[in-house]
């Protein structure tokens, strides 16, 4: 089908396309027998009805429409893959001429994937953390076990940081109590900074039997943000006896049967945990840098449809909720206006699009496909995420038609392969860091 193709701007076109009546005359003989199959003329039977009873009866502008319609798609994919253009949207169609027993003409402007020019890929740098002290972190995750089976004994001094205390309670405002200000036989271990400002210093230094007061602002309730009076007294002083690290604590906490092994076990998940934070870190910061180097004229429209998504999308939420944009940002402790909020998410747009545009050119460049190994792999992945099966996740991406999507999302995490195999990384010490995926694990013993 003979089409034309008119640049209306970087990020959009206009295609012009014909469809000879020649290629429409199939398209109108099946609409007429399958409109024949559903209507009902005495005289005449189902299916059997005449193709000039069809035209008295519903009008003959109604097949030929029908027709173009059904002829539209192709003609228009088939006009895309001949101008090697890749539409971003639907496309705007318009019906220019209709000359029957000639042609149909009909315009599509949509916006489009705009050319790229890629940046050297070896010129591009990121810093990364040092990766964990393997040492320290063993340890404090065998404190924190050591934290998890500690008793408690009951003693007389006064409580101190890290005791477990019981305590009652009293919030008032300008002397009188407040509404469910009275809490009694209140948990509290000295020093977790969860509870309320101020309680650690009140109770540090009391014992059993003994009051103090302090101000603080209210973090929550009907007297949020206000500022309360709060008498605290503790009824009761435990200390923790943390259990010692050997091999009957080790068989206690874990599956090993010696505290070698299970220092061992905790030793590889701290080594496997830093490798995987300081990768994703790594391809984070250089897909940044990539952002920077890359100009990219973004289509307008595309960015405001999506913009418009999320607005509707978040607006919908809060509504069911109960709240307003302006009261969810109040409750939140934001201090952001609703106009920065919109602001911030229009730049989340932009920078989502710009990223996917980008390595969606590098995955072309690099004619990089998905293999049957490739989405068997994400859909393990899914699985293990959602607590699901492959199964039940292949069965999703069918009957929700995310097949394309996610075939996408693997073609730009490959993409971002490309962009690792070339680029420098190290970590703040100047030391080069391998951030590939098949790169060996590996951890500084400080």
């Amino acid at each position: 089908m003979p089409s034309t193709i008119e640049k209306l701007s970087a990020t959009r076109v206009k295609l012009t396309i014909e469809i000879p009546f020649a290629e429409l005359q199939p398209l109108i003989q099946k609409t007429y027998a399958e409109v024949a199959q559903q209507i009902n003329i005495p005289g005449f039977r189902k299916g059997k009805v005449p193709a000039a009873i069809i035209d008295q009866r519903l009008g003959k502008g109604y097949v030929l429409q029908e027709a173009i319609n059904e002829a539209l798609s192709p003609a228009y994919s088939q006009a895309l893959e001949e101008h090697e253009v890749v539409p971003l949207a639907q496309p705007d169609i318009e019906i220019t001429k209709l000359e029957e027993g000639e042609l149909v003409e009909f315009t599509a402007e949509v916006d489009i994937r705009p050319e790229i020019l890629l940046p050297d890929f070896s010129k591009l740098t990121a810093e990364v953390e040092v990766l964990t002290n393997v040492k320290a972190e063993v340890d404090a995750r065998v404190d924190t076990l050591r934290q998890r089976f500690a008793t408690s004994k009951e003693v007389k001094r006064a409580a101190k940081e890290g005791d477990l205390t019981t305590i009652n309670l009293v919030a008032k405002i300008g002397g009188e109590v407040i509404d469910g200000g009275i809490s009694q036989d209140v948990s509290y271990k000295v020093g977790d900074e969860n509870m309320i400002a101020g309680l650690e210093s009140a109770v540090i230094g009391l014992k059993a039997g003994e009051s103090a007061e302090f101000t603080t602002t209210l973090a929550g309730g009907s007297h949020e943000g206000e500022e309360a009076e709060i008498e605290v007294t503790v009824t009761k002083v435990q200390e923790q006896q943390l259990p010692k690290v050997d091999d009957e604590f080790a068989q206690l906490v874990s599956q090993f049967d010696t505290v070698a092994e299970m220092r061992e076990d905790i030793e590889k998940n701290v080594r496997e945990g830093a490798r995987y934070a300081q990768l994703q870190q790594g391809r984070d910061r250089l897909v940044e840098a990539l952002l920077e180097a890359t100009e990219v004229e973004l289509p307008e429209g595309v960015i405001a449809a999506d913009v418009e998504d999320r607005k509707s999308s978040i607006l919908a939420q809060l509504q069911q909720a109960g709240m307003t944009l302006a009261s969810y940002l109040e409750r939140t402790g934001s201090k952001e206006t609703e106009e920065e909020f919109y602001a911030e998410m229009e730049a989340s747009a932009r920078r989502a699009l710009k990223t996917q545009l980008i390595l969606d050119a590098i995955a072309d460049a690099n004619d990089i496909g998905v293999t049957e190994e490739d989405l068997a792999s994400m859909l393990m992945q899914r699985a293990m995420e959602n607590g699901t099966s492959p199964e039940e996740e292949a069965k999703h991406m069918t009957e929700h038609g995310h097949f394309h999507e996610w075939a996408g999302q693997i073609r730009r995490n490959k993409a971002v392969e490309v962009i690792v195999a070339k680029a420098k990384v190290t970590d703040a010490k100047g030391k080069k860091v391998d951030i590939t995926i098949s790169a060996p694990s590996a951890a500084d013993d400080e």
